[in-house]
């Protein structure tokens, strides 16, 4: 059975936008929350219109070639799949021409200004879930084959045409002996071709298959959603991390002559030991938010700050003068007691500053809240300037 999804067009539709920075036409926040997030797919239509690739090919192809990004090549030939990691040099990815093959590259929101402000147009949802922007090139027909991802996405066409072919998947199923999860005998339901400024809305469980009508361009935005058991690790690491030792381990007077027999097996007794040490742990919901905000702040792998070359006084000047913004590459959060920043919890003092959460969520201040703030906030702003986190704001915002 064809199950209808629906097509929202730019023109000719009443746009009931009801938050300043709601990105998509033709339909509510709201509505677009309670109908399709989570839920089911959605095609926009000229979501973005007369929209042009905020890279070039070159420059796209350049960052590749970074050991600051990370890339993929994804080749097809004939049933049989390929996958390499970069960085690769231009002579190392195949002619233009050459059909069946697609450079990704990731997280180029961290590396080009331009795209870590069409990111900042979904911050419609928690910052805590977004995660970066992918932009693939394809040549004709390239693609990934058809996969399906645990994780919400925006496909937003950039350049070129490619089509679309979506399902949903209850149980997947993986082909063998493949370097991608391709799904096996994906049956998928619904079909488009995307130009650029479409934009194809993709919740998870939704099994998709995107192939390139001639050379093309391919935005993804996506959210993340870790699995429980991934996060829990994470975070008991994070919470062992901030344990004091305790007291170290000792078997005086209780090692069994008789083990000497038996050298290999595992001491009950350790194993006591270390499940009174984990009982002795006990967490509260405080201790859980600290290490969730450190741990979802915390810098990509590939991320590295530039310290700022100016003086102290000089920055001051200039912040006053123009306000800050803050770098790309930082992630912020806040909860009502605490705030984070890259990885690290804010100082008790500025916990409930007001003015480091109109940071994180306007990811600038103008200078006129920089004159507002306290004498205590300013150095701080100015340590993260200091570290490169943080830049005086080169439009020199008056937010």
């Amino acid at each position: 059975m064809r199950v209808r999804v629906p097509t929202f067009p730019l023109h000719g539709m009443k746009s009931n936008i009801d938050t300043p920075d709601w990105p998509l036409p033709g339909i509510s926040h709201a509505h677009f929350l309670e109908r399709y997030w989570q839920r089911k797919p959605l095609l926009l239509r000229q979501a973005i219109p007369g929209f042009k690739p905020l890279l070039t090919r070159t420059e796209l192809f350049r960052w590749a070639g970074s050991e600051d990004a990370e890339s993929r090549l994804v080749q097809r030939k004939d049933e049989h799949w390929f996958l390499r990691h970069g960085p690769f040099g231009r002579r190392q990815l195949p002619p233009l021409r050459q059909p069946d093959w697609t450079l990704l590259v990731q997280g180029v929101n961290l590396l080009d200004d331009a795209v870590a402000a069409l990111l900042e147009r979904f911050r419609f949802i928690p910052d805590a879930r977004l995660d970066d922007v992918m932009i693939s090139w394809a040549s004709d027909g390239g693609g990934v084959g058809p996969h399906v991802d645990a994780y919400d996405v925006f496909l937003l066409q950039a350049e070129g045409q490619r089509r679309w072919r979506i399902g949903p998947v209850k149980r997947p199923c993986f082909q063998p002996e493949q370097p991608l999860k391709l799904l096996v005998d994906f049956e998928p339901d619904t079909e488009w071709v995307l130009n650029p400024g479409d934009m194809l809305y993709l919740p998870p469980g939704w099994g998709h298959d995107g192939v390139a009508l001639g050379p093309c361009m391919t935005y993804s935005i996506g959210f993340r959603a870790p699995p429980a058991g991934e996060l829990l690790q994470q975070l008991l690491w994070k919470l062992a991390d901030g344990l004091e030792q305790g007291a170290r381990y000792s078997d005086r007077g209780r090692i069994d002559p008789a083990c000497a027999r038996h050298p290999a097996r595992l001491p009950g007794d350790m194993v006591q030991f270390l499940h009174t040490a984990f009982n002795r742990l006990k967490p509260a919901a405080r201790d859980f938010e600290v290490a969730l905000g450190e741990l979802l702040t915390e810098p990509k792998q590939q991320v590295w700050f530039e310290p700022s070359q100016q003086k102290p006084t000089q920055l001051d000047r200039i912040c006053a003068r123009r306000g800050v913004r803050l770098d790309r590459r930082s992630r912020m959060l806040y909860s009502a007691t605490d705030v984070y920043i890259n990885g690290e919890r804010v100082e008790a003092g500025l916990a409930r500053s007001k003015w480091l959460r109109v940071l994180a969520d306007r990811h600038a201040l103008g200078h006129a809240d920089w004159k507002l703030a306290s004498a205590h906030e300013r150095a701080l702003l100015l340590q993260w300037c200091a570290q490169g986190w943080l830049h005086a704001d080169v439009e020199g915002n008056d937010a």
